[in-house]
């Protein structure tokens, strides 16, 4: 990457946010709208884009959207980055899926048909499939994208309606880790703390997110807090040096995969220095040993001697300076907020290292308080809120419930009015598994809601040819035509889309917020929810199950069944939405304001009032949360001599995931138009490449010709490419080993080579 381009995102970074924080709308060279005119109303609504869930005003004249700035009263205080200020032009493009369309055959081009032929044909298929092959061979794959009140439905027409939890989608490729994480030491899914403690901490531990071009306007944030209070300390964890390492006052760029044993490593100096917090872990913290069974303090001291700083920097390849730096910082630190996203996530050790982030909050007691808490970054719009919290996975049921459990089941077989054992005990396919099946013709049906995974998907050579099975059958729920997963859809249904129907989204901290309709959709697109009603009625579901008119009838019901739960959001009318930019939940009653702080006695209205501690993690049995003891492995497929080079998967500020939405505007994809690799210039200069030289990546699932990007971006030995680009499928270089636990895709490290084309 060169100087130009890096000041460039780096200016976008810091200072883009701003242009749309004025109140007045977005100016017209960076918004490109054309808008001569002050809109007439403004309606309030939701970024599509990224897990920080901005709060947008959309404003409109004579019926159209004609420009869109910042909602001043949300979390986002009127900010929005480059991306967010230019959703007017990809909500007007001429390029949209207006109207149903049919293939055929497999292999014939896609028709257009009426609302009436492709619902009876898409009921027919998947009641077909059920009677003849049984529940699970239909299936569901959604999308952080959708509306809380799309997924809840889905979910429901699936698990109570179809008797099956292959449930699932593309959360599961970015966060599901994450909930791994908060499930295995504290009981319980999602953050404790919110935003605002990016206000109120001293210290800020980033591993695995490049901020700055995922999270802008966080990022924006941070920067803020460091201006505002230059004591604040930094520390970025990361192997590429990214515009968010350069405002670090740390930066450590290990060896890729080996964070387990950096961390590990800072628990061991926080221990031996006698920075840990006795008398908070005494209180509220079990351990649990690398064998999964109860230990004691004096077992993890003993397990760290495996991860001495010494050890750790040779297996990160670190100064052992910087390690021993990097915990004293943390720990010194009046409030210590963790930050972290798919580096963390994207692993076969995705679950581990998430519990090893929250295992230096327990060891310090930088946790549950102002500025302290670990906090994981979401990917997508609504993957918190519509998925992980309204159980849109193959091993969930809504609000936090477990198909596993069967008291949880029976509670939901009660609130959905059906029989007891409707829903099924097994869990369904986790994503990977799901598109196996579908090629092995175990699924005959599935609907892909608003979502690309023949774009996004690992080992993409694979699941195309999956897709391409002649005995399934595809339902594609798709704004934009050139989606990759249109290639192989065998009906294509039109939805309308962002502001053009009424929903609400839950961000990443917690906080759920209306999106308003502001306009019409075009032609014949229509909203998520009333298709899945009709779809449903058509296939022989109970008419019961689905009586939704609207959306606002599925919240009012989503509400009533989160109440008495630990998430609990049944405080939240549609009413309060409107008029209120977002609450945070838990929130029991309409008189609750929202909850910032988790656990709290005073602060959490699910701690009781006279609970004897000050902080009660009652998502476990006990009461504590758990310090894991989580050993370090390599990755699924470390380099050897024939592929020497590691190689990861990265985002880039101008684009959101696949670009069919940012490359539709051209300020956009003039600033990146195509992908690229990223090389260090000691590899560079051992393969003999030359920045701009056309290259070729070369892994043992695919090669691909690229770019080269010549920069101390990367560290010696790793390469990095993004993913959005649809001309450039580099998800088929990638592997698709999972965690585990989570069952996510290692997207962030394989075994690659490289040589100029």
């Amino acid at each position: 990457m060169n100087a130009s381009r890096r000041e460039f995102l780096r200016y976008l970074a810091l200072s883009a946010a701003v242009t749309a924080a004025s109140g007045v709308g977005v100016d017209k060279a960076l918004a490109a709208v054309d808008n001569p005119h002050a809109p007439d109303t403004w309606v309030k609504g939701v970024c599509r884009y990224c897990g920080t869930g901005c709060g947008v005003l959309i404003g409109v004249k004579n019926g159209k959207a004609v420009a869109i700035k910042g909602d001043p009263h949300n979390h986002n205080a009127g900010l929005l980055c480059l991306k967010g200020s230019m959703l007017i032009p990809v909500l007007n493009s001429p390029e949209r899926v207006t109207q149903p369309m049919l293939r055929k055959t497999k292999g014939a081009p896609l028709e257009p048909v009426s609302w009436d032929e492709a619902l009876d044909l898409m009921a027919k298929k998947f009641r077909t499939a059920v009677d003849t092959y049984g529940p699970d061979s239909v299936a569901w794959y959604g999308s952080g994208q959708c509306l809380t009140e799309e997924t809840y439905v889905a979910n429901k027409i699936f698990k109570a309606g179809f008797r099956t939890n292959n449930v699932d989608g593309n959360p599961r490729l970015c966060m599901a880790s994450a909930v791994g994480g908060y499930l295995s030491t504290f009981g319980k899914d999602e953050p404790m703390g919110t935003y605002a403690d990016i206000d109120r901490a001293s210290c800020f531990f980033i591993i695995g997110s490049n901020t700055s071009e995922a999270h802008p306007v966080l990022f924006r944030r941070i920067a803020r807090r460091k201006q505002a209070d230059p004591g604040v300390k930094i520390i970025v964890a990361d192997p590429r040096r990214t515009n968010t390492s350069r405002i670090a006052d740390l930066h450590i760029a290990f060896r890729p995969g080996t964070d387990l044993a950096l961390m590990h490593a800072m628990a061991w100096v926080i221990i031996h220095e006698e920075l840990d917090n006795p008398r908070f872990w005494n209180k509220y913290v079990s351990f649990m040993g690398p064998d999964g069974k109860p230990a004691d303090f004096n077992a993890y001291k003993a397990f760290l001697e495996n991860y001495t700083p010494s050890k750790a920097a040779e297996i990160c390849r670190v100064p052992e300076a910087d390690i021993r730096a990097a915990a004293k910082l943390f720990a010194e630190s009046n409030a210590s907020m963790s930050l972290w996203c798919m580096g963390i996530n994207q692993r076969v050790q995705g679950v581990a290292a998430n519990n090893l982030i929250h295992n230096l909050h327990l060891l310090t007691g930088h946790i549950c308080r102002p500025g302290a808490t670990s906090f994981s970054l979401t990917g997508q719009p609504n993957a918190c809120g519509g998925v992980r919290d309204g159980g849109a996975l193959s091993h969930l049921l809504p609000a936090g419930r477990m198909v596993a459990n069967p008291k949880h089941r029976a509670e939901m077989e009660h609130l959905w009015g059906v029989p007891e054992g409707t829903i099924s005990p097994k869990n369904g396919y986790h994503t990977v598994a799901l598109f196996e099946a579908l090629g092995k013709g175990d699924v005959k049906a599935i609907i892909i809601c608003e979502t690309n995974p023949a774009h996004t998907l690992p080992n993409l050579n694979k699941v195309h040819k999956a897709m391409s099975n002649p005995d399934t059958f595809i339902v594609s729920i798709e704004a934009f035509p050139d989606a990759v997963t249109l290639q192989y859809a065998d009906l294509v249904l039109a939805p309308a889309f962002w502001c053009e129907r009424d929903g609400v989204y839950g961000c990443g901290e917690r906080r759920y917020s209306l999106t308003e309709k502001a306009v019409e959709p075009p032609a014949q697109c229509r909203p998520t929810v009333n298709t899945l009603v009709e779809f449903a009625k058509r296939a022989g579901i109970d008419p019961k199950l689905v009586n939704f008119k609207n959306a606002e009838d599925v919240w009012n019901e989503w509400r009533m069944v989160s109440k008495g739960t630990t998430y609990d959001f049944s405080g939240m009318t549609r009413d309060r939405l409107r008029k209120e930019s977002g609450i945070i939940w838990p929130c029991p009653d309409e008189t609750h304001p929202g909850t910032n702080l988790r656990y709290v006695r005073g602060e959490d209205p699910l701690v009781p009032a006279d609970h004897p501690d000050r902080i009660f993690f009652y998502g476990r049995p006990d009461g504590k949360a758990v310090i894991w003891m989580r050993p370090y492995k390599g990755a699924a497929e470390e380099p050897d001599a024939e592929y020497p080079l590691y190689l990861t998967s990265m985002r880039v500020i101008d684009h959101w995931h696949t670009a069919t939405m940012t490359g539709k505007v051209p300020e956009l994809q003039k600033a990146n138009p195509s992908a690229f690799v990223e090389i260090n210039p000691e590899d560079a200069k051992k393969a003999g490449i030359a920045h701009d030289d056309m290259v070729i990546v070369e892994t043992r699932r695919d090669a691909m010709q690229l770019p080269a990007r010549v920069s101390d971006v990367c560290r010696p030995g790793l390469i990095a490419v993004p993913f959005f680009d649809p001309r450039k499928l580099v998800n088929k270089l990638f592997l698709d080993a999972t965690d585990p636990g989570s069952r996510e895709p290692e997207y962030k490290i394989c075994a690659a080579r490289i040589r100029k084309a």
